[in-house]
């Protein structure tokens, strides 16, 4: 029997419009955004379906935002009975696949990510910081090249290991600037600088992580129904207070995402790879980790078909 299991997106897949159709034609859906703008305190629905863009993008927002369309999503696929043998998101996503696992509510997810989202950008003033997606350098030479660039003034750390082909570096500006140039003198195909606000998963997140350690020690976390594979260290968490940690850790850490999917192939038998939100950015990596495996996106409800709906 093919094992399947449900990936949810992090930041940077979201865009204007997403979840609009599926709200249109499923009531679970529109109960999810419902709910989302309850816990929230303003219509989320209407900031993911008509932006304005500038609005979706601050990183505040985009968390809960893509947060609660792929929980719309995961559960009119929960509706129809169609049900993971195991899940994981990156970065973000982890706590959506905690959400759609049971461990946390809905409400309880949204808030924090909101919170999430505000204290990562307060961490590191605008332009302090920054991120780039080196391509075609194995993770080994990127680690070593990061470890070459961090001096006692300038940090610079691996972020992402997304697929074998993309590492993710993040950290103080002037470093990634130069490792960037010395991983193309490595041999890098590519190191392309990322628009985003703050060195997400680097050790500059310590004081996110530190505001809100407190927040998550006071949510209440389930065990999740189905084993969830977490970012930090790549391994299936099965209890509310493992979640919890590793949480806390992924902050600050690394995302080892190319891990998690090889562990969730081996551990758990998983040759379906479904993505439950908007985009299909996991979907892509998924092909590039596990070239065999079958990789489907959930962005919109016409997919439904590629699962038998």
């Amino acid at each position: 029997m093919t094992g399947t299991a449900f990936l949810f997106p992090g930041q940077g897949s979201q865009k204007v419009g997403m979840g609009r159709a599926w709200a249109e034609a499923f009531p679970e859906a529109r109960g999810a955004f419902a709910e989302g703008a309850e816990a929230l305190g303003f219509d989320i629905a209407k900031l993911c379906w008509e932006g304005p863009e500038s609005e979706l993008q601050l990183t505040a927002n985009t968390q809960p935002a893509i947060l609660v369309a792929s929980i719309a999503i995961a559960r009119v696929l929960a509706a129809r009975g169609l049900e993971a043998d195991a899940m994981a998101g990156h970065s973000l996503g982890e706590y959506s696949a905690h959400v759609a696992a049971g461990t946390l509510a809905l409400g309880d997810a949204a808030r924090l990510v909101r919170r999430r989202g505000e204290l990562m950008q307060m961490a590191v003033p605008v332009g302090v910081g920054a991120m780039a997606a080196i391509l075609g350098l194995d993770a080994a030479a990127v680690l070593e090249v990061t470890r070459e660039a961090t001096s006692d003034a300038f940090l610079c750390a691996v972020a992402n290991y997304n697929s074998p082909e993309q590492t993710v570096i993040a950290g103080h500006a002037p470093a990634v600037e130069w490792a960037m140039s010395a991983a193309k003198a490595r041999g890098a195909k590519r190191a392309l600088p990322l628009s985003v606000s703050a060195p997400f998963h680097s050790p500059l997140m310590r004081p996110a992580r530190e505001g809100l350690a407190p927040a998550l020690a006071a949510t209440r976390f389930a065990d999740p129904s189905v084993p969830v594979v977490v970012n930090i260290d790549a391994a299936a968490v099965r209890s509310g207070d493992r979640a919890r940690d590793a949480l806390i850790r992924q902050i600050d850490g690394p995302v080892r995402w190319a891990e998690s999917v090889r562990a969730l192939r081996e551990q758990f038998g998983i040759q379906r790879f479904v993505e439950v939100g908007p985009g299909s950015v996991l979907t892509g990596l998924v092909r590039r980790i596990v070239p065999d495996a079958e990789a489907i996106s959930m962005a919109e409800p016409e997919s439904l078909a590629k699962l038998g709906w």
